[in-house]
């Protein structure tokens, strides 16, 4: 150290040696005049601190205002006996501008060991002394021993550590009134979970900085605390959906966890599912489909596209081909063959003509007040020229079709403009669609109803009758099924049909039924006021893979955060998110090689399965022969 201070010196009396035989360049400068430039030549610099530094800051007792915000500090100051993990999930989720810090200090077992010894010391002896002088229990003091009791063996076995800890929250706000509210709000979500806290009154500054990534604890507020209650203060924790019963629906991506759930088990059993083209929602809903089979649930999927045909031939279910020249027919006044206990023919008669008022409105156009009063008389006639009356057995009524229709409003005064409007459903180009009797058997677990071959502008109208066909069973007897329509949209369209299925939405429930809508047109959607409705009658939502264009709407609607946003906008196939309930988590479809052979809507795997089975049929044949 001594030649380390002379090597110093030596080098300082050299430079001033230097100094002085330099020629000195202009008048010399006394020392304080050199710390005078130098401030100067500082001031003209700028650094980065400058550049992020707020334009003001000022401190209060209360709160610190930087700029144009408002701050304040928040500290945890007590955890109850028993907190639930994630108790500090409301306060990370809560849409607003906060900063969370948390400190952990390892504190030696020894030490903690050696003070619970001597608090254990201490209740035994206040215990023993009330117990002699014949006092009552104090359940405070048995539990408090009980618990130190097993702290002290989980720290002796190494289940357990002892830490100092920090837990502070720092809040943003425009002015301070919002600042008020806002801080009062995070101080009820924390007590609502009977943890209490304290703001940093007269500490402000310190318990700003405390909340800076800057590792600088400067608020010095501790819980002396072992390790469970820390880990349930952890801020990253991810839902599970796992019961005991149920539909496995995919893998949870956070922890490999299986989302395993029954969607009768909650409020009601409405699905929405939505993605963009090739996400994978056809792929996620057709294994929900195979797999509640096995579950012993009835399904009917009205199918847009023929994708379910593979499906429902490899189960055994009935398919059913809806077109103007297919066999299959359905008759939009057919009636409920059986009805409910106490339900009055008439109701049910009532119903039906508001109902068939609709189709009319999506096959005709909008009427008038009085076509609508016209049609409604029209309607109620036909029904009676087949003896369907409020007194009769609708049981075993034969119901009219659309021609009887016609000619009734042909035969009033007023209807000859409505009548010739309906003949191209009964003698025109599209008279092959409606204008028949049922034939369709639809007793089977899994009945698809496809519209493939239907026109654009008959799509809407057949939905709309199948779904009316399917309300009418789903009424007729109490069993568990799930409709699923893909392509929702098409009913979104026109009004009545929008409406009609946000009543099926509604109504659903009580007669033991889920109605599950896939859509890939977010926008036209949730555009709509009744399909806004219908998710937020739908317990469980799938939301898949989204287009830029739809992501804000989606965000808007299910209050996503911007990770949730950002996790939906650059999902693979088969990935998403699942809501189930007030939980939702991320999900990856998975389906084994059997189920994905069923259900896969490829066209390259499915030319491939295709292949394989006429190769295997060929081998048959060549074999028989």
């Amino acid at each position: 150290m001594f030649n380390f201070i002379k090597k110093q010196n030596k080098t300082v009396i050299e430079s001033k040696q230097a100094e002085e035989t330099e020629p000195q360049i202009g008048p010399k400068l006394s020392d304080k005049e050199v710390l005078e430039s130098e401030k100067r030549y500082l001031k003209g610099i700028r650094r980065l601190r400058d550049v992020i530094a707020p334009s003001s800051v000022a401190i209060s007792p209360d709160y610190i205002r930087i700029g144009d915000w408002y701050a304040r500090s928040i500290f945890v100051t007590t955890f109850p006996r028993y907190i639930s993990t994630g108790w500090f999930e409301p306060v990370i989720d809560y849409s607003a501008t906060i900063d969370i810090a948390q400190f952990y200090y390892p504190v030696d077992p020894g030490i903690i060991l050696k003070q619970l010894r001597n608090k254990v010391g201490e209740l035994e002896a206040q215990l023993i002394a009330e117990a002699e002088k014949g006092a009552p229990r104090d359940p405070l003091r048995e539990t408090a021993l009980r618990d130190i009791e097993k702290l002290r063996d989980d720290i002796t076995q190494g289940i357990e550590h002892f830490f100092q800890f920090g837990q502070y929250i720092t809040v943003y706000a425009r002015s301070e009134v919002e600042l008020d509210r806002l801080t009062d709000r995070i101080e009820g979500l924390i007590a609502s979970k009977l943890v209490f806290s304290r703001r940093a009154l007269y500490q402000t500054e310190a318990g700003f900085n405390s909340t800076l990534p800057l590792f600088n604890d400067q608020l010095n507020t501790y819980l002396n605390i072992n390790t469970s209650p820390i880990a349930s203060a952890f801020p990253f924790v991810s839902s599970e959906l796992t019961s005991d019963s149920g539909v496995l629906y995919g893998i949870n991506r956070h922890n490999n966890s299986l989302i395993l759930f029954d969607r009768f088990s909650l409020q009601n059993a409405n699905t929405v599912v939505f993605g963009t083209s090739g996400a994978g929602k056809s792929y996620a809903v057709k294994l929900e489909v195979l797999r509640s089979l096995m579950m012993g649930s009835d399904v009917i999927i009205i199918d847009p596209e023929h994708e379910y045909q593979h499906l429902a031939e490899a189960v055994g279910g009935t398919f059913v081909n809806i077109s103007l020249n297919s066999e299959s027919k359905i008759n939009p006044f057919d009636l409920p063959t059986k009805t409910p206990e106490g339900t009055k023919p008439s109701d049910i008669i009532r119903s039906a003509v508001i109902t068939l008022k609709g189709l009319l409105r999506i096959m005709l156009g909008e009427f008038t007040h009085a076509e609508d009063s016209l049609i409604d008389r029209a309607l109620l006639e036909a029904y009676a020229i087949k003896d369907i009356t409020p007194t009769v057995d609708l049981s075993v009524a034969e119901a009219p079709t659309m021609r009887d229709l016609q000619q009734v409003l042909e035969g009033m005064e007023g209807g000859g403009d409505l009548a010739e409007r309906l003949k191209k459903y009964t003698d025109g180009t599209f008279s092959g669609l409606l204008n028949h009797p049922t034939n369709v058997d639809v007793n089977n677990q899994l009945v698809v109803f496809s519209v493939r071959d239907l026109e654009d502008e008959l799509r809407p109208i057949a939905i709309y009758t199948i779904v009316t066909f399917i309300w009418n069973i789903v009424r007729s007897e109490l069993k568990k099924r799930i409709l699923l329509i893909d392509e929702a949209w098409w009913l979104l369209q026109k009004e009545d049909s929008a409406k009609f299925l946000f009543a099926l939405a509604k109504r659903g429930r009580k007669y033991y039924l889920g109605l599950t809508t896939i859509t890939q047109d977010v926008n036209d959607f949730l555009g709509s006021a009744y399909g806004q409705a219908i998710v937020t009658n739908s317990s469980m939502q799938l939301l898949m893979k989204q287009s830029p264009a739809g992501i804000d709407m989606i965000t808007k609607v299910f209050q996503l955060t911007q990770g949730e946003r950002y996790l939906l906008l650059e999902s693979g196939v088969g990935e998403g998110i699942f809501f189930a309930g007030n939980k939702h988590v991320a999900i990856k479809i998975v389906a084994s090689y059997a189920e994905d052979q069923l259900i896969t809507s490829d066209p390259k795997q499915l030319l491939e399965i295709e292949d394989a089975k006429k190769e295997f049929d060929d081998m048959l044949m060549s074999s028989g022969e």
